[in-house]
């Protein structure tokens, strides 16, 4: 009160009868439970950056990816997933994404997010990027030599076109 500030009690949200908190919403995330951080959401988990230039081991491999900058602290999820991504003003574009620290690639602990879009080749450096988080696909690890990753990737990339022509 001395600084005109009021503090009202709010009343506890529930989904099926569970306390909803953004707690909740992080284990659920972590534990790979897309679809119950969804519903505590209201909407599909995402992470939203800019496009930036990424080290090009993705081209190198076969699979472009766009780059996006994460400017906050490490997110709850990681790993390789299905995902929607949806640049200033489209409807959305069907991919695949890494989440998290590469361990084949590089000793760095920083997560980074890479986006491989399906049927795309626009140049979207600077673009700002919403990326949709919609099924997980598995944890990430490290692979023995970066062949070994190439083959991976082409499953990876394999189940989530699958994943799309089955959930739409």
């Amino acid at each position: 009160e001395e600084v005109g500030f009021e503090v009202a009690s709010m009343h506890s949200v529930l989904h099926d009868g569970i306390r909803v908190s953004s707690t909740g919403i992080r284990m659920a995330l972590a534990q790979g439970d897309l679809r119950t951080a969804h519903r505590y959401l209201g909407r599909p988990y995402s992470i939203s950056g800019r496009v930036v230039r990424g080290d090009g081991l993705g081209r190198q491999l076969g699979f472009h990816t766009a780059n996006v900058q994460m400017k906050h602290n490490r997110p709850p999820l990681s790993g390789v997933y299905v995902v929607r991504a949806h640049l200033e003003g489209s409807t959305g574009i069907a991919g695949v994404a890494n989440l998290g620290v590469r361990p084949t690639a590089t000793q760095a602990n920083k997560a980074v997010l890479e986006v491989h879009l399906f049927d795309f080749a626009q140049d979207i450096y600077g673009k700002h990027l919403r990326v949709e988080f919609i099924h997980k696909l598995r944890d990430e690890k490290k692979f023995p030599d970066l062949a070994a990753l190439q083959q991976q990737i082409a499953h990876d990339v394999a189940q989530a076109r699958l994943w799309f022509e089955k959930n739409g």
